[in-house]
């Protein structure tokens, strides 16, 4: 017998996750907390003996909840997708469900194969809180003027540098000094709804988003909302570049990605 025979040829595997937030310490892997990505790494480890890298197309942070995450990793195309899938949601529910798999391309990579992401922000705005959206949504008791949201939002689509909304990385060592990474991203689309019952849906599309954009964005807009801010004010925040120009940011539990595109 050749010992040398190689074994079953290695294929890349596309996943679309739902995952409750509250649970985990963001979606990325990290020493001590339990994650998304960790969790599910380890329960594929468990079900196939294989040790899979994931590639997730958003890094979440801790209590960001996801409906339209994308992951993807390698893994010998002798296993059966629909067998795996059905023994994880098994393993993982209801805090983690994987709701649609397939083989993809070799060439396909969850993170730099998008071409942008989706997210949506829930604020209750009623006088007093709901049990049943505590989990899930911003409970603002101050009466909002949706309006004003949405015209402050228009100043976000459209190419900007973004640092007056993001947190920067901490850089350590010798390049503690040099330039951090660009914070310019491309804002497809932006708008408040009234989904009804007192909630208000914020939407927004990007190329990409850098750590706690689209809560500092929501943050500050909710500021518009109570007339603490005027909307013309965030195209001279864009500009300024500056984080403490912006307001404070919302709180995780509202946040949820929703969808991920891709090339057709």
């Amino acid at each position: 017998m050749d010992s040398g025979s190689p074994g079953p040829a290695l294929r890349r595997v596309r996943f679309v996750l739902a995952y409750h937030g509250e649970a985990y310490h963001g979606f990325a892997p990290s020493t001590g907390v339990p994650t998304v990505a960790g969790t599910l790494s380890d329960a594929l480890r468990r079900i196939t003996g294989y040790d899979v890298v994931l590639s997730g197309a958003g890094r979440t942070d801790a209590g960001v909840h996801g409906w339209g995450q994308v992951v993807s990793f390698t893994l010998p195309d002798e296993h059966d997708l629909d067998k795996i899938v059905k023994s994880l949601n098994s393993m993982l529910e209801p805090h983690i469900v994987v709701r649609d798999s397939r083989w993809v391309a070799d060439d396909f990579d969850a993170r730099f194969s998008a071409l942008w992401r989706h997210y949506r922000y829930r604020v209750l705005n009623t006088p007093t809180g709901n049990p049943f959206e505590s989990a899930t949504s911003w409970h603002v008791e101050t009466p909002l003027d949706l309006r004003a949201m949405q015209l402050a939002s228009d100043a976000f689509v459209g190419e900007h540098d973004f640092s007056a909304f993001c947190r920067r990385p901490k850089q350590s060592g010798p390049s503690k000094d040099a330039p951090g990474p660009s914070m310019v991203r491309r804002v497809i689309s932006a708008r408040w709804s009234d989904v009804g019952d007192g909630m208000l849906h914020f939407e927004i599309r990007a190329n990409a988003f850098c750590q706690q954009m689209v809560r500092s964005i929501v943050g500050t807009l909710v500021e518009v909302g109570m007339h603490r801010r005027r909307a013309g004010e965030m195209t001279g925040i864009l500009r300024a570049s500056s984080r403490v120009m912006a307001g404070h940011v919302a709180p995780p539990h509202g946040l949820c990605l929703m969808e991920v595109g891709y090339p057709a």
